[in-house]
């Protein structure tokens, strides 16, 4: 896994899982990965998440993992909810947007993860309070 964009590992993570069919993905935690999961979750992207201590092998210690619980429209087939998730802003390449500016995904059907200075919103949320910032990423 790649330390310089541990949101952009993340979301490659929920694409892998989708891709695979799994019924869950364990991701390394950390505060904003939490909070990135909390917007999927209100949003209906994913069916859950919790954070579990997991003891890796050759290491006497544990970590704490985010358990991601991943969603789907069809239970046979499994046709997954998410249909793309992309990294806007990256390490390299900061994109920032005034309030007026939030873009809208999808026609509305998606939703842009931005930081501001409240916190990790969703693009609904900082279009109603006036919340411009950096966009984290696209989820439709």
């Amino acid at each position: 896994m790649s330390l310089t964009d541990p949101i952009a590992d993340f979301l490659t993570c929920i694409r892998n899982g989708l891709h695979a069919k799994r019924g869950y993905v364990d991701i390394p935690h950390s505060k904003m990965k939490v909070r990135i999961a909390e917007i999927l979750k209100e949003e209906g992207f994913i069916g859950d998440f919790e954070v579990v201590n997991v003891k890796r092998k050759n290491r006497p210690t544990k970590h704490k993992s985010l358990r991601v619980h991943l969603c789907y429209l069809d239970k046979e087939r499994r046709s997954p909810v998410i249909e793309g998730i992309k990294r806007i802003s990256t390490p390299g390449r900061r994109v920032y947007v005034a309030a007026n500016r939030i873009p809208s995904v999808r026609s509305g059907i998606g939703v842009a993860i931005l930081s501001t200075s409240n916190g990790v919103v969703s693009d609904r949320v900082a279009r109603r309070n006036r919340w411009g910032g950096e966009i984290i990423c696209n989820v439709w």
